[in-house]
């Protein structure tokens, strides 16, 4: 598999550390509210990575984190009255709920700042004794030109930032490009922990490098996140990590690009910020999903009704081949043809061009176009009926594609239950009794249950409206 590394800006065939097991780290949120559009691209995309690699028979070790102590947590906290526990736990709740309408697999290890601040104290503890870091009245700082490669992940120059570089009031840095690894508690009641630099808590940047160190260990095989996080984040984790381990930190970067709302940068200040929460209220999660795979990861794309309404139309041309399937599947002949053995070892080659698309850095875009060239085979070979065997053949191929990309998977919601079936079964014995009223009445019913029977050779055939 070849890997775009922000690192040495090209593709690189990807060699992991230990072929038995992949460690990857991906930057989670902050949580003090529903996380929005542009925090579920790179869930989604590092969520598919780690299914392509799984896919692969590989073993992936996937850390995300929580950032449940920030000064947005804090303030979120003190507007509403409560403790910033109760913020962050609520929210963590809430990245869950949206994260399952997502398909996201659940991490390895979802570790929280405020479980690991042993860790993170130890690891201050350690720069500052080897002078990467200094203290100044309980607050610590990075000797940011201390480090000699710092700059080289995002390509900024250490000139250009110190032209830009302020020092804030209250701040006693030695250097305005020194940033912050300890605050020291400002107020009483601000969630603080004891240090040897009295009671305070971590920065932003230094959490994510204690813990990957923790549990994937002084080198990884991935780091993955979003461009914005690029500078200053991965950069001040490269320099923190590296310093304390005197080793690479990572072996590969990856940075999905930004999301615009209808070819603008989303801004509450410009009314076009979505949460995940506000686009689950006119789409499904899978439709999101869908969404944010159908173009390349590193390629910006463009949130706007159209676009998900194309997502919508592109999923329900998926599911209605799959229904088709799930038909022939109970009533298709018993057995398979010779032409019809033939046709599916031949469909095979769609899971070669699905992988090639794949293996090229992640190219959901092309691996989405194979699966529909399957589906458009697959629903030439079946269109005059077709047995179980084959039907069931077709089917296990296209569910093992688009399992990799975590869609159309959900069995409750695409299985047609007993009820449903009975209602079909009557209405047939209604049409059969010219009992056109009660059958009229078993349309409707199923209508409303954005369901139709469409006739065929082999029966009916329930599909989605």
């Amino acid at each position: 598999m070849k890997i775009y590394n922000t690192m040495t800006r090209k593709k690189e065939e990807f060699v992991p550390i230990d072929e038995n097991e992949i460690k990857m780290y991906v930057c989670g949120p902050t949580v003090y509210n529903y996380i929005h559009i542009g925090n579920a691209r790179p869930a989604v995309v590092f969520d598919t990575m780690r299914r392509y690699m799984e896919y692969k028979g590989k073993n992936v070790k996937f850390v995300q984190n929580f950032t449940d102590v920030d000064d947005k947590i804090i303030n979120k906290a003190l507007d509403e009255g409560v403790s910033a526990r109760e913020i962050s736990e609520k929210y963590i709740g809430e990245y869950f709920r949206d994260a399952e309408a997502l398909n996201l697999k659940k991490a390895t290890v979802h570790p929280k700042v405020t479980e690991n601040m042993d860790e993170i104290i130890a690891f201050v503890k350690a720069l500052v004794e080897k002078g990467y870091a200094y203290e100044a009245d309980g607050d610590v700082y990075y000797r940011t030109r201390r480090f000699g490669g710092y700059g080289r992940l995002s390509g900024q120059n250490i000139e250009d930032l110190e032209a830009g570089a302020r020092i804030s009031v209250g701040e006693k840095k030695e250097d305005p490009l020194d940033f912050a690894l300890w605050k020291a508690r400002k107020i009483d009641g601000e969630p603080a922990w004891e240090s040897p630099w009295g009671f305070g808590r971590p920065g932003w940047h230094i959490e994510c490098s204690a813990m990957s160190n923790k549990y994937l260990g002084e080198t990884i095989d991935i780091h993955g996140g979003g461009q914005d996080l690029a500078f200053p984040h991965h950069e001040n984790e490269i320099a923190q990590t590296e310093a304390y381990t005197g080793k690479k930190f990572s072996n590969y970067w990856m940075h999905n690009a930004y999301i615009t709302i209808d070819n603008e940068k989303m801004s509450k200040s410009k009314g076009n910020f979505f949460t995940v929460r506000d686009i689950l209220k006119r789409y499904t999660g899978e439709e999101i999903r869908y969404f944010l795979l159908s173009g390349h990861y590193r390629s910006p794309i463009n949130f706007s009704e159209e676009l998900m309404t194309q997502s919508r139309n592109a999923l329900g041309r998926m599911h209605n081949a799959k229904q088709n399937l799930e038909h022939l599947i109970r009533n298709g002949s018993d057995l398979m043809t010779e032409a019809e053995s033939a046709e599916l070892e031949k469909l095979g080659k769609y899971r070669d061009k699905f992988e090639s698309a794949m293996e090229d850095d992640l190219n959901t875009a092309d691996a989405i176009s194979a699966v529909f060239e399957l589906i458009r085979d697959i629903n030439t070979a079946v269109k005059d009926g077709a047995s179980k065997e084959f039907a069931g053949g077709c089917m296990e191929l296209l569910r093992e594609l688009t399992g990799v990309l975590g869609i159309l998977q959900d069995e409750e919601e695409d299985g047609i239950s007993d009820e449903i079936l009975a209602l079909v079964e009557e209405r047939q014995e209604a049409r059969k009794t010219k009992n056109f009223a009660r059958a009229d009445e078993i349309r409707d019913i199923l209508k409303s249950k954005g369901l139709a029977v469409e006739d065929t050779p082999q029966g009916p055939r329930v599909v989605k409206l």
